[in-house]
């Protein structure tokens, strides 16, 4: 078993209760398990070690939400994404863990902008349909649009799965954007982050971010991922999604600035 303090191991236990609780509940909480691996392991060895965790938790989610895929949007998605793992692929292989833990937070940190930029924007849009009594602005229906969003997105999440898994926010981003309803947004995530997830292992075990002890200390974090799993079915339901929402992507900047330390 890997040499880790007590403190390490508090770091990963919170953070692998934060992986299922984002699988079922909350994506945004997985952007603090990724600042917690970060600062309980060398960068790059927690990124390998969370990779694992969340395909766990990827399982789970599937079992919950398989009957609530958009596969169509899924296929707009593949080849956008498959480029950023590759530009990630490349980057991870150049940098060193200081570096990677910068870039880490600056990705967190630039996601909670965008996050909250696209807010803003949304109600801009709704106060301007209101004002000139139309309806309210949807998605792109357009073919065209559609892809073009799809494309951005897709790289950016390939990306930031790739260097930080971190790729949540940035398409939470696009399914929000899409106005999938709840169980479908749910549904069409868990199935893409298993299929991006499964994707990232032989590059990962390829650049090293993989070994036995990564595999020891997911075996002891397993069943807090699955109790993550298990409370966010269970909260999910019962909290002020907006107001939840606020507080993770608070943690997630503070989480992200820490990390410059």
């Amino acid at each position: 078993m890997p040499e880790l303090t007590l403190l390490a191991w508090v770091l990963l236990g919170v953070g692998a209760l934060a992986v299922g609780l984002a699988k079922t509940a909350i994506g945004g909480v997985g952007s603090i398990a990724v600042a917690l691996f970060a600062w309980a392991l060398p960068a790059k060895a927690s990124t390998g070690t969370l990779l694992l965790l969340l395909l766990v938790g990827d399982l789970v989610a599937i079992a919950v939400y398989r009957h609530d895929v958009a596969w169509r949007d899924l296929g707009r998605l593949v080849v956008p994404v498959l480029l950023g793992v590759g530009a990630g692929t490349v980057f991870l292989s150049f940098v060193s863990d200081r570096v990677l833990k910068v870039t880490m937070g600056v990705v967190l940190l630039s996601l909670v902008v965008a996050h909250y930029g696209t807010q803003w924007a949304a109600r801009r849009r709704r106060g301007r349909a209101l004002d000139d009594d139309g309806p309210t602005s949807g998605p792109p229906t357009r073919r065209g649009a559609q892809w073009l969003l799809a494309g951005g997105y897709g790289v950016l999440g390939g990306f930031t799965t790739m260097v930080a898994n971190a790729g949540g926010p940035a398409m939470t981003l696009y399914f929000l954007a899409a106005r999938f309803p709840m169980r479908r947004f749910l549904g069409t995530g868990a199935w893409f982050f298993f299929l991006v997830n499964t994707i990232k292992v032989p590059f990962s075990v390829g650049l090293g971010l993989m070994d036995a002890d990564s595999l020891k200390i997911c075996a002891v974090c397993i069943p807090l991922v699955l109790f993550g799993t298990w409370l966010g079915r269970v909260l999910i339901s019962r909290i002020d999604q907006a107001r939840f929402n606020a507080v993770v992507l608070a943690f997630t900047a503070l989480s992200a600035g820490l990390l410059f330390l």
